[in-house]
């Protein structure tokens, strides 16, 4: 969990997925950034949420991330779905900023003007993440019918 600079703006709660093949944006993010719907691109390919349910994305966007000196142009798929995130960050920028990250030390290190930076996770607000999600998957399972032999 980091905090990026995206589209020109500091954006907490992003988390970084090395095992993930696209960057996803959700909507916190999207409204957060004001984007609009003319915005986006069309990208019709449905993703598979963490709960394990088809997502249909509401289309793309290619936005700037900048980390120190370094800006990657990076295709966000936006999807309106619920996440204690406000984006994924994946495989395309972490291999084209040429970043290792490590989840065992909660670190991401690139090469930039001839020296190695680091980005650190936020373990606080990683944990506070996962507890949004406990919590909310807890009360949708309180609420959801009971069914009777």
């Amino acid at each position: 969990m980091v905090t990026l600079r995206i589209g020109g703006f500091d954006v907490k709660r992003v988390l970084v997925d090395p095992s993930s093949v696209v960057e996803v944006m959700y909507p916190d993010l999207y409204k957060g950034l004001n984007l609009r719907p003319e915005d986006l691109t069309a990208y019709d390919s449905p993703l598979i949420s963490f709960e394990g349910k088809t997502v249909v994305p509401k289309g793309q966007i290619r936005l700037p991330i900048q980390t120190g000196l370094e800006v990657v142009e990076v295709d966000f798929i936006v999807v309106d779905a619920y996440s204690p995130y406000t984006a994924i960050i994946a495989k395309p920028w972490l291999h084209a900023l040429r970043a290792v990250s490590s989840t065992l030390h909660q670190k991401l290190k690139y090469h930039s003007g001839g020296q190695v930076e680091e980005i650190r996770g936020d373990q606080a607000m990683a944990r506070q993440c996962i507890v949004a999600a406990i919590s909310r998957r807890s009360n949708a399972e309180s609420l959801a019918p009971v069914k009777r032999l």
